[in-house]
């Protein structure tokens, strides 16, 4: 004969409302802690991503260039 067993509730469950109200205390007190950047750093470190990016995709834009230039030349010799 198969007897089937039914899960109890833990005793020690806590309900959801209390660990939402847990997570945002927490994620609040953390977010305290952060180190924000004043205005004039943001504004650095925007200007080095722009300034990187820029870099990056000029060199990108040159190997794709020369490489197929490059390969026009074999294909079509």
């Amino acid at each position: 004969m198969v007897t089937k067993s039914v899960a109890k509730p833990s005793a020690n469950k806590v309900a959801f409302n209390e660990r939402v109200t847990k997570f945002l205390k927490g994620s609040w007190a953390e977010l305290k802690k952060v180190h924000w950047p004043t205005r004039r750093e943001l504004v650095t470190y925007t200007t080095v991503v722009l300034v990187s990016v820029l870099i990056v995709a000029a060199l990108l834009s040159v190997f794709d260039s020369a490489f197929s230039f490059l390969l026009g030349k074999l294909i079509l010799r």
